[in-house]
């Protein structure tokens, strides 16, 4: 039923209110109205507006990989044993329990999963697979890419 989601009836003001925020998510009301051509109340209420909809879910601060000890990033091509629900499951279980998984998305393709490992000071890849991924539920086939650098992050 069209109009009844809460992206559906953002106008040309709230989306560049939103492509503000995500290069700047610390704009303030005065720099969000002057972007987009509103006063800085009008921004402000709209942002509130967008928030309290959902559109906006949260912001974050992006910390520098040197300070968080960060030593790389390994994207792992997850294929499990079969289809089954039941194996879909107990891996995404496994999955959101691990520590050292940031990120683990469904995929089409080839690769049932794609995972996002980032390794610190104190892990090594080699420990990750040996220990984590090898031992989780329903894995048939492991392909690992070792980031070589960030071009650009959200």
């Amino acid at each position: 039923m069209a109009g009844s989601d809460k992206f559906s009836d953002l106008d040309s003001f709230d989306r560049e209110l939103i492509k503000v925020l995500r290069g700047n998510a610390r704009a303030t009301s005065a720099g969000l109205g002057e972007a987009v051509g509103l006063s800085p109340s009008a921004a402000h209420r709209r942002v509130k507006i967008l928030e309290q909809k959902g559109v906006i879910a949260g912001y974050r601060a992006v910390i520098a990989e040197n300070v968080q000890g960060k030593q790389g990033t390994v994207f792992v091509h997850v294929t499990l044993q079969d289809q089954r629900r039941e194996t879909f499951e107990k891996f995404e279980r496994a999955a959101i329990a691990c520590a050292a998984i940031e990120e683990c998305h469904l995929m089409s393709g080839e690769a049932d999963y794609l995972l996002k490992i980032v390794l610190r000071e104190s892990l090594s890849y080699e420990d990750v697979h040996r220990d984590v991924l090898s031992t989780m539920p329903g894995v048939s086939k492991l392909v690992s890419q070792f980031s070589i650098r960030t071009v650009k992050m959200a």
